[in-house]
């Protein structure tokens, strides 16, 4: 299986650093993708499993791929569909693009282009050869619990710690602390960050052995000060004001694509720019000459070509009636009775002569029937 965790020499030369997007905009445009994710994930009524995996895939993507190639947004969406399909909770690409529509401004909306259906649907399989189809996907929820459940204290302070812990742990996922540490780990840290803000102190917990000089020394291990530092700190600098020095720049591949397609073909698509998006297409030929778009078509006469009112029958190997008439061969006389062994057979009823054909005019009969058994079907039928 793939490794998917990375130390911050990889995360500060990812396919954006390298595309001239700062390390500050990067994480801006990660923790925007990964807010987006959990507001689309709260409006349609989406479990924090469901959620949680979509922002694993959002992160894990752009490892592989610029932001400048593919809008968050879209991505964002793509990720939040497959999640909903991995976690079985599937919701159908039509509510997400909705509810995408309903959350994003105009200017953000426009990097779905004129078919976001089609958008998503095609970066769906993108995203799966990027994610090399490893879909399953662990999270702190559940060994956060799991800790907990070990831990000894009063119950009201141990459950205000718990919930606490669970926010961290909702808020963690717009930091890469996801793809740089275990799930076991980021639990353990949330869990210390919350027993120092609220004061509790852990002293004992169930499996407690003389070896072990932490609670979580029971679960994991050669973990240090320094690493659950760092998860905090990560967390904790969501939560600093931010700078309004300068307008944050806009998103460099809101632009409309086509069909995930990279971005120099996408900029040939919308000449329009903004003048705080960085060059996406800056090896386009400035005298490049846009195709003016073609008049609209008039509208074709619908009766110039006319349904034929009457459909007719003039195939003449298939005339109307289909067949001519042909007479069929006497009935036999028919009689009651045991076998001749027991006896002579008795009439039932006189012989009766041949009746001519009887007519059923019904237009899709097309059918002559003879009074009694009907004849055999080559008689009906003959050869032509």
């Amino acid at each position: 299986m793939p490794n998917w965790y990375y130390d911050k020499k990889d995360l500060r030369n990812t396919p954006s650093a390298r595309d001239g997007i700062e390390y500050e905009t990067e994480r801006r445009y990660r923790k925007e993708g990964a807010r987006f994710i959990m507001q689309a994930g709260a409006s349609m009524s989406l479990g924090h499993n469901t959620v949680a995996t979509g922002v694993v895939y959002f992160h894990r993507f752009y490892m592989f791929h610029s932001f400048r190639t593919f809008p968050r947004y879209v991505t964002a969406s793509c990720c939040l569909f497959l999640a909903g399909k991995v976690e079985e909770t599937p919701k159908k690409c039509k509510d997400i693009i909705k509810t995408a529509r309903a959350l994003l401004s105009d200017d953000k909306f426009q990097s779905f282009g004129d078919d976001p259906k089609e958008e998503v649907m095609t970066l769906e399989r993108i995203l799966l050869q990027t994610i090399k189809f490893d879909l399953q996907v662990e999270h702190p929820y559940s060994f956060l619990v799991k800790y907990a459940k070990c831990l000894n204290g009063d119950p009201a302070k141990l459950q205000k710690m718990v919930q606490m812990a669970w926010n961290f742990v909702n808020d963690s996922l717009s930091t890469t602390v996801s793809i740089q540490w275990e799930p076991e780990i980021i639990a353990v840290a949330l869990i210390y960050l919350a027993c120092k803000l609220s004061k509790f102190t852990v002293v004992d917990w169930v499996g407690k052995q003389p070896e072990h000089l932490k609670w979580w020394d029971m679960f994991v291990q050669d973990v240090t000060m320094e690493i659950l530092e760092e998860i905090c700190h990560q967390v904790l600098d969501l939560y600093q004001p931010a700078q309004m020095d300068s307008a944050p720049p806009d998103s460099p591949p809101q632009l409309p694509p086509s069909k995930a397609s990279p971005p120099m073909k996408r900029a040939n698509i919308s000449p329009l720019g903004n003048k705080n998006s960085p060059n996406i297409a800056p090896n386009i030929a400035t005298n490049h000459v846009v195709k003016p778009t073609p008049p609209p078509l008039m509208p074709v006469d619908i009766e110039a070509n006319p349904i034929p009112k009457h459909i007719t029958t003039d195939n003449t190997h298939y005339p109307y009636p289909p067949y001519p008439l042909h007479q069929a061969p006497p009935m036999p006389p028919q009689g009651h009775g045991p076998p001749p062994p027991y006896g002579p057979m008795v009439a039932a009823m006189p012989p009766q002569p041949a009746q001519p054909w009887q007519h059923y005019p019904h237009p899709h009969a097309n059918k002559y029937y003879p009074p009694g058994p009907p004849p055999g079907r080559n008689t009906y039928y003959p050869p032509q």
